[in-house]
């Protein structure tokens, strides 16, 4: 949101590069602004955004207070505490009954702090990330399978190419015809031979 001082900054700005010669579309282009924004800044005059302090009306199709309670009711039956939203609406749909949209059901567990691990799954464990650091060249290589376009449209090579990842050189390359291990495991081994 742009400041009152900084939208008459820009205004005056604005003005000086029109009267020296400028088009206005260029030089509010140049300030980042529509010329809509601009007219609407000199007609209304150049004050504070009002988008923060707005009071905004509370929508009409709101959840109430009782069908919140509804809703954790339901996640809290046994059938349902290990189940997410995705599964319970169309379990419930599948009864015939209907309470929420999922994304109302989420809603509602985020407000009532319900969408931690729930029920008898595994709990998510944090993995660390691997990361390979080499020091010197050739102590981890990189190998992947990029397909090439052939002469003839839907037909394609395939480029083996391994890296060195410190130097970035590139150590052994072979272009097939077809992806396979066999080639691979052979690139792999001219590579080791040849470095």
């Amino acid at each position: 949101m742009i400041s009152a001082s900084d939208r008459q900054l820009a205004v005056s700005l604005i003005q000086e590069a029109i009267d020296a010669g400028a088009r206005e579309r260029l030089a509010c282009k140049e300030l980042g602004l529509t010329q809509r924004t601009l007219q609407r800044w000199r007609q209304n005059g150049v004050r504070e955004d009002g988008r923060p302090h707005a009071k905004r009306p509370k929508p009409a199709h709101k959840l109430s207070e009782d069908e919140e309670q509804q809703i954790l009711d339901v996640i809290h039956q046994p059938e349902f505490q290990s189940l997410p939203p995705s599964q319970i609406v169309p379990a419930l749909a599948d009864e015939g009954t209907y309470i929420a949209s999922e994304s109302s059901f989420y809603r509602v567990m985020h407000k009532h702090k319900q969408q931690q691990h729930r029920g008898r799954s595994k709990k998510r464990t944090a993995k660390p990330l691997t990361s390979h650091r080499a020091t010197a060249p050739n102590q981890v290589w990189m190998w992947d399978i990029t397909w090439l376009p052939g002469p003839v449209k839907g037909l394609f090579f395939y480029l083996y190419l391994v890296l060195d990842l410190y130097s970035r050189k590139i150590v052994g390359w072979e272009i097939w015809e077809e992806e396979s291990a066999e080639h691979a495991s052979q690139l792999i081994r001219r590579t080791v031979l040849s470095e």
